[in-house]
């Protein structure tokens, strides 16, 4: 049996992804660097165009973020920005959809997620601000039947992002 990804993959090169769908992950002033790690492996795995980390001084040890971001480390175009710089680039081709709980949030399962698209997930501990819960195109949670109703924010944007992902091959 093969349990070699690298040639299981290149066997399946001819998996249809449309060119008009592009997606950006970020997240906002998160603490934990190991998160920040599996973001950029999370971004890489997918095919984001870019990662981006809003917070306005970037205090992570660096060795902490690589050693869990592995190889996508290097090869993944990511960044820290400053808050008013993502706002900026809120007036461009992308739609903002957040992953967060409140109010006027659907469930990521029953929503069609733009083609193009900064998915956006809040810190570890307090969430995204009002003002840009305020200026999102879409709203979304993921439903949580079990009794424990919090998903590390790595895998809560891992979840989505193939959602985005399913959607844009199923067309």
């Amino acid at each position: 049996m093969n349990t070699n990804s690298v040639e299981f993959f290149t066997s399946r090169a001819n998996e249809n992804f449309p060119k008009s769908s592009q997606i950006i992950v970020a997240a906002w002033h998160l603490a934990n660097a190991e998160n920040i790690g599996k973001i950029i492996r999370l971004a890489h795995n997918l095919g984001a165009s870019e990662a981006l980390f809003i917070k306005e001084n970037e205090n992570h040890r660096e060795s902490k973020i690589k050693k869990t971001a592995g190889f996508s480390f290097d090869q993944m175009n990511w960044r820290f920005i400053s808050e008013r710089d993502f706002l900026a680039l809120l007036n461009q081709q992308f739609k903002l959809t957040i992953l967060e709980t409140c109010t006027g949030a659907n469930n990521i399962f029953n929503e069609k997620l733009p083609k193009k698209t900064i998915l956006l997930a809040g810190s570890e501990s307090h969430g995204l601000p009002e003002k840009i819960i305020s200026m999102a195109n879409k709203k979304v949670y993921i439903p949580m039947p079990g009794n424990c109703k919090s998903l590390n924010i790595s895998n809560a944007l891992a979840v989505a992002a193939f959602e985005w992902y399913r959607q844009q091959t199923s067309v």
